[in-house]
């Protein structure tokens, strides 16, 4: 049985770090394309990260609005894919969800398998 299970989320102040955890299980996260996205109510869900199998190099994609801000990397050993995120700002309060892919792909209609997301909310 194919699961993301993510974690991580919290409240933090502006200018203030998170690291979200998507925990995989059911198969080998090396395998698979995993995206990081995010959804606040009323709003698009939008694609902020994408790290890409180990057999595609582990090739790395950010949306502008966290480029230099945010991390994605992959520990094959613990299944996991981690989204280290810096310099956190108030609009980047959201649901975060992870998401598995077979192909590479940037949107959200393209993933397969979802997590259940995790709360970030960024305020003083």
């Amino acid at each position: 049985q194919v699961q993301l299970v993510e974690s991580g989320g919290g409240l933090v102040q502006p200018g203030g770090s998170l690291r979200l955890s998507c925990a995989v299980s059911g198969y080998s996260v090396e395998y698979y394309n995993i995206g990081w996205f995010r959804q606040v109510p009323g709003k698009e869900r939008e694609g902020i990260s994408v790290i890409s199998s180990s057999s595609s190099n582990g090739i790395t994609h950010y949306a502008d609005s966290v480029k230099g801000r945010f991390t994605i990397s992959r520990d094959n050993v613990k299944n996991t894919v981690y989204l280290q995120m810096n310099s956190l700002k108030p609009e980047d309060t959201a649901v975060y969800h992870c998401a598995s892919v077979t192909s590479w792909g940037t949107e959200g209609y393209e993933y397969d398998y979802w997590g259940q997301g995790t709360q970030v909310t960024v305020s003083s």
